[in-house]
């Protein structure tokens, strides 16, 4: 009886309610009309050469500098870490693997039995960063810790943090240890101008110490995946690949200041809060004008050249070079294949000031890519840098597998 009459009351209820009348819906936003844009795109696949040793003669460097190889045969050679005594690791996306070398005869190469792989099987493995006896590597979706045991070899990989979001077009993420303790991680964009709903993607992330909680800590950058902590002034920066298909010379690439909550423009906006013209206007959030949303953003500190892909880069903290190079950056530009004349394909030098701002970007090592004849050729695609433990620069060749390391010998300045 008293189940019959609740289930009636129940019924009556949810009559009475149905023919209540409903707030209309709030209407959305129509897409403010954008003037039309055509854009002349060039796809320019630059001819891969095999390095040779001759060519080693063709690689342009400042007075005073010179370059050697140090390793061959390395493979798809990415990321760099260097260890106190020497030992080098370096990540290999296409392999899947972690790899360890040491110059073992002190002979100035590192030959085939000087080198171990002591990870495999991490998914497009990448980032490193070493803290505490422990590696992280940033494979895929998933970032790894193992211990670094005393032959320099690796306990089996364990998950630190997990489900990052699908990397698609962009499977390069790189990782480092903060000043302020935590890690920090580049997660690109899984395409090439387009927003997706995962608010981790096209950020960077902050991780903490334990890995069990995380924020996004920067976003509106396409893929950025070369940032470090200037030594002096502890400021975040970073360089931004900018959206293909754009033509010749726009996004150019940008070096960012990384501030914790900004939103830096990808893929609406780029330099000095220019709206970009080539991007739909219906998939900016609050549907408002394009100029209106780029002046909410951060602009770049500095531009370079449209696709040149900006990879690693570091601050020189060491003593060979000139003591004007001191706290100054290095990145690795891996060079473009949607340009008419190719862009990148060399090492850049930027030039930070006594305050620690940077004020300008210049190749330094050059000489990768040239023209014979119609045809672009180039014999190396640069991507890792860092700093051996003599001072000297060490970049890694993805293309041919090559070990290059870079010395000073012009005496002082």
């Amino acid at each position: 009886m008293h189940r019959n009459l609740l289930s009636t009351l129940t019924l009556l209820l949810s009559v009475a309610f149905a023919q209540q009348p409903q707030d209309p819906p709030t209407p959305r936003p129509i897409p403010p009309a954008e003037p039309p844009a055509t854009v002349t795109a060039t796809r320019n696949e630059v001819t891969a050469l095999e390095f040779t040793s001759d060519r080693l003669s063709l690689i342009k460097l400042p007075a005073g500098f010179q370059v050697k190889v140090m390793a061959t045969g390395l493979g798809n050679a990415r990321m760099l870490h260097v260890m106190p005594d020497g030992s080098i690791y370096l990540t290999r996306r296409q392999s899947n693997d972690v790899m360890l070398l040491k110059d073992q005869n002190g002979d100035g190469f590192i030959d085939s039995n000087e080198r171990r792989q002591v990870a495999q099987n991490l998914k497009l493995a990448h980032g490193i960063d070493v803290k505490d006896g422990k590696m992280y590597i940033f494979a895929d979706t998933t970032i790894w810790v193992a211990t670094i045991k005393s032959d320099g070899t690796l306990t089996t990989p364990r998950i630190f943090a997990d489900q990052f979001p699908d990397s698609g077009q962009h499977s390069a993420r790189t990782l480092h240890w903060g000043t302020d303790g935590y890690l920090y991680g580049g997660v690109g964009s899984p395409n090439n101008d387009t927003p997706v709903p995962n608010p981790e993607a096209a950020t960077i992330v902050r991780i903490a110490p334990d890995g069990k909680s995380r924020e996004v800590f920067a976003k509106g950058l396409r893929h950025t995946i070369g940032f470090r902590w200037h030594p002096q002034t502890g400021a975040l920066w970073g360089f931004d690949q900018g959206s293909d298909w754009h033509g010749d010379n726009i996004p150019p690439e940008e070096l960012n200041l990384l501030q914790r909550g900004k939103n830096y423009g990808w893929p609406f906006c780029y330099g000095a809060k220019e709206p970009d013209p080539y991007v739909n206007v219906g998939q900016i959030p609050g549907k408002i004008p394009k100029a209106e949303y780029c002046q909410m953003t951060e602009p770049s500190t500095l531009n370079y050249t449209a696709h040149a892909a900006a990879i690693e880069m570091i601050f020189y903290t060491g003593d060979q070079f000139p003591a004007s190079f001191k706290n100054d950056a290095f990145v690795a530009f891996r060079g473009s294949w949607n340009r008419t004349e190719p862009s990148g394909y060399e090492l850049a030098h930027v030039d930070f000031n006594d305050q620690g701002q940077p004020v300008s970007i210049t190749p330094f090592m050059t000489g990768f890519v040239f023209k014979d004849g119609d045809q672009w050729n180039q014999f190396a695609r640069l991507a890792g840098v860092a700093q051996f433990i003599d001072g000297s620069l060490l970049v890694t060749d993805d293309q041919s597998g090559v070990l290059f390391q870079i010395t000073y010998t012009g005496g002082a300045q």
